[in-house]
């Protein structure tokens, strides 16, 4: 799997790592933010296809 590196504000990162660990829903932040990726391109994919612009052969 490739790693990115991203920056984050501190805000975020904080706001993030209450979700992380033991009593979170993430095991770890990676976790978080993979699955924070996936959501937001799912949004985007229902956004565009309300809007005809979704290609049904980039699957």
């Amino acid at each position: 799997m490739p790693k990115i590196s991203v920056e984050i504000p501190e805000e975020l990162l904080s706001d993030l790592d209450d979700h992380v660990g033991d009593d979170g829903k993430y095991v770890n932040r990676s976790d978080a933010v993979r699955a924070s990726v996936r959501k937001n391109l799912d949004i985007l994919d229902e956004i565009d296809e309300r809007h005809g612009r979704l290609d049904d052969d980039a699957e």
